[in-house]
């Protein structure tokens, strides 16, 4: 074990389409009202995508911002990795198309399908190349359009989900810094809880199948909530132990953006204060695999993480699956 590498986070980027959706605009769609939205969720409003914007122009530009800032040209990349349950297309995978855009003619690419989840689960996936020393960079990426399949008559859904995309490049950094510790799951029995039923070989698309919608997102949120208040800290909580760390040596936690009340609770479990989760889910709503990056991104760029802090990642979402990962920033 002493022989792998340290990983961390050589560089973050993200990106979100211009586009605002506010709840008072969703009250002229469908019967819901601001007051209710944010009392229930938290949610203020939400970025969309552009009908021309897809998956993959969202993810590039928060993969050109990510390696920006950790000063890593494309050529130098060994792999990218996009989180995504929107993707361009069934196949190819999204992240080659973005291995295209960037000319990183030099790395392998792929998808990875954990919805909610997906960007840490890719992380994960990442830092393993890096520690080994098969890879040196890795470019990975979560990028959602959701819009792209939201029922925006369904108001159980549509006043939820957002669009946007983060990048993290993961890469070698000096000993006592990045990835300590993580904890990866799932618990398949949850498979109707959030999916989308229609498109795929269970049930291929067909006139029956867009009649009935189906390619559209269905939730059923208590089973969502109740699955998530309860995964949310228990996770954490072996992930910290992992780490040989307690929750008094976090200086911040940026959990999955999903709901408020989710993370409320969560925090009440765990004994910490609700200042330690950080939250901009009012301004983008839920963007599945591109909310912790986004948020991540939001609060290094305002100068609130330091080198040296301890952060728990933590998503949870469809699958059902859950993650999370113990950092401890290099930057």
């Amino acid at each position: 074990m002493n022989s792998l590498k340290k990983v961390g986070v050589l560089g973050i980027g993200s990106y979100v389409p211009e586009s605002i959706l506010n709840n008072h605009d969703l009250e002229k769609m469908v019967d819901t009202s601001d007051e209710w939205i944010k009392s229930r969720t938290g949610i203020e409003e939400r970025r969309i995508a552009g009908t021309n914007e897809s998956t993959s122009d969202l993810a590039y530009i928060a993969a050109k911002n990510a390696l920006e800032d950790a000063k890593v040209d494309a050529s130098e990349l060994d792999l990218i990795i996009v989180a995504t349950m929107t993707p361009d297309y069934f196949t190819p995978a999204t992240a080659a198309i973005i291995q295209h855009r960037l000319g990183a003619k030099n790395c392998a690419a792929f998808d990875l399908s954990s919805a909610c989840s997906g960007q840490v689960y890719s992380m994960v996936v990442a830092s393993n190349f890096v520690a080994t020393g098969a890879y040196k960079k890795v470019l990975v990426i979560g990028a959602e359009t959701l819009s792209k399949v939201i029922d925006w008559t369904d108001r159980n859904t549509c006043i939820l989900f957002g669009d946007g995309a983060s990048a993290f490049v993961l890469g070698e950094v000096e000993e006592g810094y990045g990835i300590k510790s993580f904890d990866l799951g799932a618990d398949g029995g949850g498979e109707y809880a959030l999916l989308v039923p229609g498109g795929g070989s269970r049930k291929p698309a067909s006139e029956e199948t867009l009649v009935d919608k189906e390619h559209f997102l269905k939730m059923n949120g208590k089973e969502v909530f109740k699955f998530a208040v309860t995964v949310l800290p228990e996770t954490m909580t072996r992930s910290l132990e992992l780490a040989s760390l307690t929750t008094k040596d976090i200086a911040m936690v940026v959990p999955h953006q999903a709901n408020y009340r989710i993370v409320s609770a969560a925090a009440k479990k765990l004994e910490l204060p609700e200042d330690k989760f950080y939250m901009n889910l009012n301004k983008y709503g839920n963007t599945s695999g591109a909310s912790i990056g986004l948020a991540l991104t939001e609060a290094y760029e305002k100068g609130l993480v330091k080198k040296g802090d301890n952060l728990v990642l933590v998503g949870f979402g469809a699958g059902l699956s859950y993650a999370s990962l113990v950092l401890t920033w290099s930057k």
